[in-house]
């Protein structure tokens, strides 16, 4: 290949290249997973995810031991069926990341997912403490309160923030879905509460109906390309706006769209479906790619690449946004 930089910086952690793989349960539940990734050429690895639920649920069954009994008789007070039981309590999260962390040279970022403040919080010190770099700050929430208004779901974001902020010295990056009135006060809210980097954006996964059985069942389905646009569009908008990292994740499946959504001005490129779709050897293989294009275009460095895309220039990005539309619906479509 020819020379080419290809490093970047993200949550202040230099990157060989923008190539990391996103927080998958299939990517790094084993040590040997997390080992090939690096062997992959991953730059860096951000952890599959300690679910908020799956804290609480340790804290109810030791909760539950010490009371089992207790109201045991007819009209029982405090019956409730047996809770789910979950695939990786903490301990053994803690456990494995710490492994993983010694198995390899690369940076190793933890991913915390959860919704509310509270106790379970606390476990960003514990990731902290079991070596991680940086800490992914993944916030899942589907609003269904007729009565919740938007301005105390966007509220429950930021005391997440501000409580891990709290907790732990390492840079936080908050992954954060794209359903807010106005991301843009959004992203600019979280940054003021601390947040070193924003991912942009979380997929929420939609449940199927089962016409057989019928039941709801989980229907999990890889990104496609077309995912790229709404992450590329709002990076594109951020890039240069706000002292913050940028990652854009969701639909990135080849080099031209690692190469796009740099030029939108993200720092990295997170990669989850196309590894397991295309094996882990995808990443070399959107490597070499890029360091073609970059040759043929004559780039030398991401640097040089990044934010070329984006709308910094732009004094009214809202007006450039309204332009675009005009012109997407009047052009000529078969």
């Amino acid at each position: 290949m020819q020379s080419m930089d290809l490093t970047t910086t993200y949550l202040g952690l230099k990157l060989r290249t923008p190539l990391v793989p996103s927080a998958c349960g299939p990517l790094s539940n084993s040590l040997d997973k997390v080992r090939a990734l690096e062997d992959a050429g991953a730059s860096a690895i951000v952890m599959h995810s300690l679910f908020e639920e799956e804290i609480l649920h340790e804290s109810q069954k030791l909760d539950r031991y010490l009371t089992y009994g207790s109201y045991s008789y007819p009209e029982a007070l405090s019956y409730f069926p047996e809770p789910r039981v979950y695939k990786m309590d903490p301990d053994r999260y803690l456990e494995h990341f710490y492994e993983a962390k010694r198995a390899v040279a690369i940076p190793v970022i933890g991913s915390l997912n959860g919704v509310s403040s509270g106790g379970w919080v606390k476990f960003a010190r514990d990731i902290e403490e079991a070596g991680a770099d940086a800490l992914e700050l993944n916030i899942y929430y589907v609003p269904t309160d007729l009565d919740l208004p938007g301005i105390e779901v966007e509220q429950m974001y930021v005391n997440v923030l501000e409580d891990v902020k709290r907790t732990v010295k390492i840079p936080v990056a908050v992954k954060l879905g794209p359903f807010f009135s106005n991301v843009a006060h959004m992203a600019k809210r979280l940054c003021n509460a601390g947040a070193d980097g924003l991912v942009m954006f979380n997929r929420f996964y939609q449940p199927d109906i089962d016409l057989d059985q019928l039941e709801v069942i989980p229907n999990v389905l890889f990104s496609t390309p077309q995912a790229l646009r709404l992450p590329l569009r709002w990076i594109a908008i951020l890039y240069g706006r706000l002292q913050v990292s940028l990652a854009g994740t969701s639909g990135i499946h080849t080099s031209e769209d690692v190469i796009k959504m740099l030029m939108a001005g993200a720092d990295v490129t997170m990669l989850c479906s196309t590894l397991l779709k295309n094996g882990l050897g995808r990443m070399k293989q959107i490597e070499e790619q890029m360091v073609n294009w970059m040759g043929e275009h004559e780039y030398t460095s991401v640097a040089q690449m990044k934010g070329n895309m984006s709308q910094k220039s732009c004094p009214h990005p809202a007006a450039f946004e309204r332009a675009n539309y005009m012109k997407a619906l009047k052009s000529d479509c078969v």
